[in-house]
């Protein structure tokens, strides 16, 4: 008889937007015991998820479960990096983004299947400033409105949209200088968006041609555009044609270096983290394992994608509304002001 496999599920108690002892027990109920010698762990502090990734990777566990978002996943994988221990995905998070492009299921029951068929295979992972990502790093204004999304106090796709909103109106796009392989141009950017994965969750595919297996980065940059044209630009990243847009530049590289005028912030898998005038970007082919679905469906498009980009247009015309009703109503006060102002001179 075959040994089992020994398999850790890790689990961050307070990440992502649904509770966990559902997902503690269907794990007991649906994992395959006759595969599996299951190990339940939960972590206890920022980081703690690494270590004990760290420690089941040295005692040559077939894998190691995520059970929450990227971060959590972030946590993991960086100890399994360059070691023959899979990640394993159970998506709890605001936004799943490497579980959404590795086509994981967002159900517990689903994503359990998919563990229970023990199918690995090996994909690429990045650093920036040498610390790991997964799924997509990069400066401007994705950054910093992570930034603002990690000071919010709840999680959460409505949280992220509306802070996104918000910021929008205040972000002032940065000029960059970018060396790829060797190559120096210059941008005024909105957004400079490194993909491994192709989105950055919650089917938003800011690297819509990304792949996690061609030793590449698939680098987005978004030029300064109006307002008037957010909301065509928001449906092409929902519709996964983000690229075919005038303010977007595209190209694929191994390494990339920007440098700012400034140090900043910038983000790694949704996380934001302060960075200095130079941001050195890079690909490392295969050095991750991860369990991954028997069948991978293509080019699938989820079915509410149009809902989340016609969601986001309504909050795009409710806050520019917002502001109209705003400068009206403050040049009204200008206005009364002004009409007392002369009616003072003219006495």
């Amino acid at each position: 008889m075959e040994e089992k496999k020994r398999i850790a599920f890790v689990i961050n108690p307070i990440s992502g937007t649904q509770g966990k002892a559902a997902v503690v027990r269907q794990v007991g109920e649906l994992i395959d015991k006759e595969i599996f010698d299951v190990e339940v762990v939960y972590t206890e502090y920022a980081g703690h998820a690494t270590k004990i990734a760290a420690e089941r990777a040295d005692k040559g566990y077939f894998a190691v479960v995520a059970v929450g978002g990227d971060g959590t996943i972030n946590e993991i994988a960086r100890s399994l990096v360059h070691t023959q221990t899979a990640l394993g995905i159970i998506p709890c998070g605001s936004g799943n983004g490497l579980a959404r492009h590795l086509q994981i299921p967002m159900e517990v029951r689903g994503a359990l299947q998919v563990i229970n068929g023990a199918k690995t295979t090996e994909i690429d992972y990045g650093k920036m400033n040498e610390v790991p990502f997964f799924c997509t790093c990069g400066v401007g204004f994705d950054a910093f409105v992570s930034l603002k999304f990690s000071q919010a106090g709840k999680r959460g796709p409505l949280t992220y949209l509306e802070k996104m909103l918000q910021e929008s109106l205040r972000y002032k796009p940065e000029t960059y200088e970018l060396e790829m392989d060797g190559i120096s141009s210059h941008y005024q950017a909105f957004v400079i968006a490194c993909g491994n994965a192709s989105q950055y969750g919650n089917n938003a595919y800011i690297a819509p041609h990304a792949s996690l297996s061609d030793g590449l980065l698939d680098v987005t940059i978004l030029e300064p555009f109006s307002m008037i044209e957010a909301p065509s630009l928001a449906f092409q990243l929902f519709n996964r044609s983000i690229d075919q847009n005038s303010h977007v530049k595209s190209f694929r590289c191994r390494s990339l270096r920007i440098l700012r005028k400034k140090p900043g912030v910038v983000h790694f898998d949704g996380d934001p983290m302060m960075a200095g005038e130079v941001v050195e970007v890079q690909i490392l082919p295969k050095e991750l394992r991860v369990i991954v679905p028997s069948v991978v469906k293509k080019n699938v498009l989820v079915p509410n994608v149009f809902q989340r980009a016609q969601d986001y247009i309504n909050g795009l015309k409710q806050i520019n509304d917002a502001i109209v009703e705003d400068i009206a109503q403050t040049n009204r006060r200008l206005f009364d002001k002004g009409k007392e102002q002369i009616k003072k001179l003219t006495k």
